[in-house]
């Protein structure tokens, strides 16, 4: 691996069944520990119920405010500075509770993967 700065364009951000919007900052073979992506979901919705096999992610709330579930151990607001760490296997949903869009980093170890994911809906 070598340094870089890696400069994701606004428009590359893409729409989900999940029921958010992704704009992937960091996610290649070349760095397979770790993937980072920007989340971002509208006043009153909540994603779906879904789990990542294999793989830790950690929500860092970056905007907004919002409702985090995981598993049965965590349901509670979250606020911009909140991290929300998701072990692998478990199921998870986030909701936008507030009156614009909540924006926050979805950062994965290993490296999020269409193969590790998991609707549970």
């Amino acid at each position: 691996m070598h340094a870089t700065v890696a400069q994701p364009v606004e428009s590359a951000e893409f729409s989900t069944a999940e029921r958010c919007c992704i704009l992937e900052s960091w996610n290649g073979a070349s760095d397979p520990a770790v993937s980072i992506a920007r989340a971002r979901i509208a006043p009153g919705e909540t994603t779906q119920w879904h789990r990542l096999h294999g793989v830790v992610e950690r929500y860092l709330i970056i905007r907004g405010s919002g409702f985090a579930e995981v598993g049965d151990s965590i349901a509670q607001a979250v606020d911009p500075g909140d991290v929300v760490v998701i072990p692998a296997e478990e199921r998870q949903r986030i909701r936008n509770t507030g009156t614009e869009d909540l924006f926050f980093y979805c950062i994965c170890s290993p490296r999020f993967t269409p193969a590790c994911y998991e609707s549970l809906e």
